[in-house]
């Protein structure tokens, strides 16, 4: 089985796998940067949990116990799983994606951070509220190193190296 680094640098990966694999780890990362920041602003986990499910419940998610939180859970994969497809299917139509792998992922976090909290959100019922600088910090980064990167390297681990053409043979 190919390492990981290996995956990145050809095709070693399905495309089934790579959307999977992206979509864990955008999940998990994202999901532990959520539950590790405003944790640390007393913030508990099932609280952030629910605040996703918000989004589908309203106000009710948050006294919805365990079931929204879980709720809130796979609606945060779900996500996770749509932006990573999103970047994958567009990476088949345009090459530069995968070929600009890290610069190409940096501004699609960037992209995807302003589609969540510019259009997702308001058309939510979690509704969205002030960002303070600490949090947009954070947002942005998070988006840019555990969300964009991600997409755009697991898409071009399940991307076929360009092919070459021998060189012409020089005659001594």
């Amino acid at each position: 089985m190919p390492s990981l680094a290996e995956s990145f640098r050809g095709r070693t990966l399905s495309p089934a796998r790579a959307v999977l694999l992206g979509t864990l780890a955008v999940g998990v990362l994202d999901g532990l940067d959520a539950v590790l920041f405003f944790g640390a602003r007393g913030v508990a986990p099932i609280k952030i949990f629910q605040s996703i499910a918000s989004g589908i419940l309203g106000r009710a998610a948050f006294g919805g116990g365990v079931p929204a939180a879980l709720l809130g859970f796979v609606l945060h994969f779900f996500i996770a799983f749509c932006i990573v497809l999103t970047y994958f299917l567009a990476s088949r139509r345009l090459p530069a994606l995968t070929r600009y792998a890290a610069e190409m992922g940096v501004l699609y976090g960037l992209v995807v951070y302003e589609v969540m909290n510019e259009v997702v959100l308001p058309l939510s019922n979690a509704g969205a509220g002030p960002r303070p600088i600490p949090v947009l910090v954070n947002g942005l980064l998070i988006h840019v190193l555990a969300v964009g990167l991600p997409s755009a390297l697991f898409a071009r681990g399940a991307t076929p190296p360009p092919e070459r053409t021998p060189a012409p043979a020089v005659a001594l």
